[in-house]
């Protein structure tokens, strides 16, 4: 577990530079979970406009594969491994109070038997950070910005999935329509998804 986790953070690091700042919470039953923050200023980014941006991303998640709720017996070494990633613009809120969500999400998998994969979507239960306009994410695809993390066979990758927030009424629509559907909505109308105070897209 701990030289999984020590390669888990020397891949965010290669991909994000150094964090700036970590947290650790620990649940009843559950390992630790650490959630690391990245800055980056914006100077040479792909982000396109310069603008700063403050990336989240657990440490912890992986240390463990995520079993299938349906299965009598979880198999200590096969099974999906993944870390969470959250990126939001810098200075526009304070959304350094997602740490202890991140972590709870993180820890869901060990918590409540939740697999997570592309495509699926977690609800928090309240705001993501105090004030925020979103309550769940979506679940995107792994792979951009931070790469999968190859581990000797016959454990799976690990796999860094990024954190979509969608809004009360992104939600019912991503689970009326589908994941796809709501991506679609979001290009077609240039949502900005690391903006912490946006509103919705329209949906009609």
């Amino acid at each position: 577990m701990a030289e999984i986790l020590a390669l888990v953070e020397a891949r965010l690091r290669t991909a994000l530079g150094e964090p700036d700042a970590r947290a650790a919470v620990t649940f009843l039953g559950t390992d630790r979970i650490e959630v690391l923050r990245f800055q980056d200023s914006g100077s040479g980014s792909q982000d396109g406009d310069g603008a700063g941006v403050t990336r989240y991303a657990t440490l912890g998640m992986s240390a463990q594969p995520m079993a299938d709720p349906s299965a009598v017996l979880a198999d200590p070494v096969k099974g999906p491994r993944a870390e969470l990633l959250l990126t939001v613009r810098t200075g526009l809120a304070d959304t350094d109070q997602v740490l202890r969500p991140l972590a709870v999400l993180a820890a869901s998998p060990q918590v409540e038997g939740v697999v997570m994969a592309s495509g699926g979507s977690l609800d928090l239960g309240g705001p993501l950070w105090p004030g925020a306009p979103f309550h769940s994410v979506l679940i995107g695809e792994s792979g951009g910005l931070v790469p999968d993390l190859e581990l000797d066979a016959p454990l799976e990758p690990v796999r860094f999935l990024p954190l979509l927030p969608m809004t009360p009424n992104e939600a019912a629509w991503k689970r009326a329509r589908g994941a796809r559907e709501l991506q679609e909505r979001w290009l077609a109308h240039g949502t900005d998804l690391r903006d912490p105070v946006r509103r919705s897209v329209p949906l009609d």
